[in-house]
Order: C-alpha cells, then structure tokens, then sequence
C-alpha cells in the first residue's frame, strides 16, 4: 500500500525530495527519475486544466479528478493540494474522504481565507487560528487509514508575522496534523527556528525566486526538515522548452531545427510504457 510507503519513508534515515506534478504524465516521469514521492501542485495543477494561475479557481472535484488520475498512473505515494480544504469543516470532511478514495497517501490543507493564493504570491489572507484548528480536527476524524497524512500548512508569516506562525505551527502540531508545514519562512535563521517547536516532519517548499532561501536537500535535512518539495519546477521547464520550440516552428516553418531537444517517437513510446501495454494486449488473444 502506497500508504504504508509514506509513513515508512518518514521513518526512515535521509530527507525525502518530492517534485511537483501537476498530471498523470509528469507524475509517471517524476516516478521513473527515481523520486520516492510525487507532490501534486494546485499552482501547475490551475496552469494545466484551465491556464489560469492559482488563485482558487479550482474545484474540490477538479482537484479531486486529476489526484486520481495521477495515483493510478504511478506506483509509488502521491500527496495533494488541498487548498483550504473547500470550505467550512464539513466541507474538509468530504475532501478529506474524496482524497483518501482516490488512492493518494496525504492531503495538503492551508489556513488560508477563499479565495486562496499561492504560497508566494501578494495578498495573501488567513483564517482564525481556533477556525484552522477545527479543520485539522476534521481531517484527522475524516480519514479511515492512520496511514493517510494530514499536512497542515499556515501561510500566517507574511500575513501576520513569524511569531503567530510558530504559534500556529504548534497548535496545528496540537490539533492532530501529521505534517507541518510553514510557508514562506524568510531566512535560515527562521527556519531553524521552525524547526526547534515540533518533533512532527516538518516540509520546506523549494519555489525557485521564492520568499524562502533556495536550499539543496542536504542543507535542508541538516536544518530539521524531512520533506522538500519543489511544486513547480517541473511546470517552469516545461513551459520555456515549449515556448522555445514554438518560437523556432514559427521562425523557421518547421521543428527541425528544435528535433535534437526532443525525445524521439521510439524514446517516448518506450517511457509511456507501449511495449507493457502490447504484451498485456496479447495475454487476452
């Protein structure tokens, strides 16, 4: 159970790095480069189904449809954006269960007002301290499996200041959350600090020109943090190779020029994985 695969890598020694997916297929090559755990990102996740930017214009469902598509695609665990969960506690009892039933490991949940921002952006608005705790609660009884994680995220730092999100953090801590998660912390100083007010994993969230300073797993795991993730890595490189290759088809009048920064068809046939699909197409013959 991929479950079961989350919770023995937390206890096990090393920090675990967990790049950003935001569909089945990034899921799929995230898995075969080797990472244990795939981290779906509601930012790539707002980009790919209806290219706007994360700003909670996603649905529950949404969300919900593309996390299971990507647990089906790989073998190893997927934790998910939850966002703020979608509404009042008993909205977070329902995401709680729709997440679980789609087969991922742990749910990301923020005490962030709607409509929410991402992590890094301006603007940013937080719940009640007493109101995050309650969803904590709520997640924590909603869940069937232990071995599903509540991620407990607090965004409070650039809101209302370091002090009240080490407040938060330990209340979240308190309340129930498996994993904390801090956002946005400013400086290593700070995040040494977090570090010190929970024995809970605690995760650093690796935005390339983010607020937080840009630390190699090494570095991370030396502070006190077990998970990094790097939710949009993936979505950044992807989008300026395929802006770089539309750029050369509309100057040159054809790809060729761009062919050798491209798998070949045989090469990408081989990673979707046509060859297992053929020979489970024979076995019924």
């Amino acid at each position: 159970m991929k479950k079961e695969q989350l919770r023995q890598l937390l206890s096990n020694p090393g920090i675990i790095r967990a790049p950003g997916a935001y569909d089945a297929w990034s899921a799929r090559l995230i898995e075969q480069a080797g990472f244990p755990v795939v981290y779906m990102t509601g930012y790539g996740v707002s980009a790919s189904l209806i290219g706007r930017p994360d700003i909670g214009l996603l649905t529950m469902t949404e969300m919900v449809t593309q996390a299971k598509n990507m647990a089906a695609a790989v073998n190893v665990p997927v934790i998910a954006d939850g966002d703020n969960g979608y509404g009042g506690v008993l909205n977070v009892v329902r995401t709680v269960q729709e997440y679980e039933q789609a087969d991922l490991s742990g749910i990301q949940l923020e005490d962030q007002v709607f409509p929410k921002r991402c992590g890094h952006m301006e603007g940013k608005q937080v719940i009640g301290k007493a109101e995050m705790v309650a969803k904590i609660k709520a997640a924590v009884y909603a869940r069937k499996s232990p071995d599903f994680l509540i991620i407990a995220r607090t965004d409070a730092r650039a809101v209302n200041g370091f002090e009240d999100a080490l407040d938060r953090a330990r209340a979240y801590d308190e309340a129930g959350a498996d994993i904390i998660f801090v956002e946005a912390p400013q400086s290593e100083a700070e995040m040494r600090q977090i570090a010190s007010i929970t024995r809970k994993p605690l995760i650093a969230n690796m935005v390339e020109k983010g607020k937080t300073p840009f630390l190699s797993g090494k570095q991370l795991e030396e502070i006190g943090y077990k998970i990094a993730i790097y939710p949009v890595s993936g979505l950044y490189a992807i989008t300026k190779a395929l802006n770089n290759m539309l750029q050369t088809l509309r100057r040159d009048d054809s790809t060729i020029n761009y062919s050798e920064n491209m798998v070949k068809f045989p090469e990408f046939n081989t990673l979707i994985g046509l060859n297992q699909i053929r020979e489970l197409e024979q076995k019924f013959q």
